[in-house]
Order: C-alpha cells, then structure tokens, then sequence
C-alpha cells in the first residue's frame, strides 16, 4: 500500500498506461480487433476490387489472343484463295489467247449478248475494274470526298 502512495500523477498516469496496454493485448490474443474506421472491410473491398480488375484483364487478354489468332486464319484464307484464283485465271486467260479462234473477230449477235452479260455484271458489281462507274477514286459512284456542312 505504501508504494500506491509514492506514486506521483505521472506515476499513476504510467500505471495506467501499462495496464491499458496490457488489457489491449489480451484483448487483442483472444481475437477482439478494434477498427472504428472499418480500414479492413476498406482493405478488404480494394484487394476485392483489384482482383477483379485483374481477372477482366486476363480474359480481355485472352479474348485479343483469341482473335488475333482467327483473324490470322482468315488472312492466311484469303491470300491462299486469292493465289489460287489468279493461278485460275491466269491459266484460263492464257488458254483463251492460245486458242485456234483467238483472232477470228466474234458476229455482232454474240458480240452484243457478251456487252450484254458485262452490263449486267458491272450493275450487280459497280466496283469491279472494267466497270464504267469504278471511275471516282474512291472505286465507286460518290466521291471521295463528300461537302459537309459549315464547321461548328
């Protein structure tokens, strides 16, 4: 009892401290957690958050890899269909060039049914070389460059 009386205020105000201290760790061993900002359900929604941001990154990673790889199929199709066309077409030209009635000029009927077969080709297909609407820049009847109205 006499050292409770030897105590000065700053004495007191360290007891007090100490034993403050020590209620706070066996508070703390028995699982009581004192958070009056609520920083861990903080923490908890940001990492929440994060991993998923991260997840959506994978699989828009996933997605581009995906399509890059069809995209490259695709291309790889259409230049093996495009060698295999002017091979085609090449052989064919070179037949008809080579052929015994290559230079006999065609009678006006046939002439005229062939003019014919082109215009409805070049109606269906304005675009298609040879086509007397392909002529514009821009490969079709409008041109390149459409009038706009006044800039704002």
């Amino acid at each position: 009892m006499r050292m409770f009386r030897l105590l000065t205020p700053l004495g007191w105000m360290a007891v007090a401290a100490g034993v403050l201290g020590v209620g706070l760790l066996l508070l703390g061993g028995l699982g009581f957690r004192w958070d009056p900002f609520n920083q861990t359900q903080r923490r908890l929604e940001t990492a929440q958050a994060q991993a998923e941001v991260g997840r959506l990154e994978a699989e828009a990673r996933r997605l581009e890899s995906a399509a890059a790889v069809q995209q490259a199929r695709r291309l790889d199709q259409f230049h093996q269909q495009q060698t295999a066309t002017g091979r085609a077409t090449a052989a064919v030209v070179e037949q008809a060039r080579s052929a015994d009635d290559a230079e006999i000029p065609l009678d006006a009927h046939r002439a005229e049914r062939l003019r014919g077969h082109d215009r409805e080709l070049c109606r269906l297909a304005p675009d298609l070389d040879g086509c007397a609407s392909a002529i514009g820049p821009a490969g079709s009847r409008e041109a390149a460059l459409r009038p706009g109205g006044p800039a704002v």
